[in-house]
């Protein structure tokens, strides 16, 4: 396996770049936020930064802000007129993402503007198809990869009633000042499932 350079956009959690460093590639991650796991691997600030001044990467993989494009409060724009120009900076920023000089990229939104805006997904993953009990329809954009392939589908479907959801299916996480943030981490299988596919090309 070559050693590959990796880029991990907006992630705070840790997870992905630790998937990657546990397989020996140079990861890096980069948020606003600080690493929760207080990693040295981890910019604090602008991935533009970190796209200008470390030299080529490899892989990046990419976990832009889903507030203004996920589907669930694209409702509010009709509402609150601003929100709509919030929307049209966070498409421009995922197209700067995916239009960035790296040969391997990975975007990862939930359901919402993007399929309009810029494309369609390559592909829609579920956390119970690589073992976590939760639903939650994440969105893959690529380029220069394979889609990702389930490593431990749970038994049942889309229909069937997880860990992380109430009877009528909602997510069982309230309404709260960190909803946003326990929501927007990666389910530990899906990483380690990037890291084992996508980091032995």
């Amino acid at each position: 396996m070559r050693k590959m350079k990796v880029l991990v956009a907006c992630e705070y959690s840790g997870r992905v770049r630790q998937a990657f460093d546990k397989i020996g590639h140079d990861v890096i991650s980069c948020d606003f936020l600080p690493s929760e796991d207080d990693s040295p691997f981890h910019y604090q600030g602008d991935v533009r930064d970190v796209l200008a001044e470390c030299g080529k990467f490899d892989l990046m993989i990419a976990h832009p802000p889903c507030t203004y494009l996920a589907s669930s409060g694209l409702h509010w724009n009709t509402k609150d007129p601003s929100r709509q120009a919030m929307t049209d900076e966070a498409v421009a920023f995922v197209r700067m993402l995916m239009e960035a000089d790296v040969p391997r990229i990975v975007i990862e939104n939930p359901i919402g503007r993007l399929s309009t805006a810029i494309r369609k997904p390559d592909q829609i993953i579920q956390p119970w198809w690589f073992g976590d009990d939760a639903s939650k329809k994440t969105c893959l954009w690529l380029k220069g990869l394979p889609l990702l392939v389930h490593t431990n589908k749970l038994p049942g479907d889309n229909k069937t009633r997880r860990a992380n959801q109430t009877p009528s299916g909602q997510n069982r996480l309230g309404p709260s000042e960190g909803r946003w943030k326990e929501r927007s981490r990666t389910y530990q299988g899906i990483a380690d499932a990037m890291a084992a596919q996508w980091g032995n090309l």
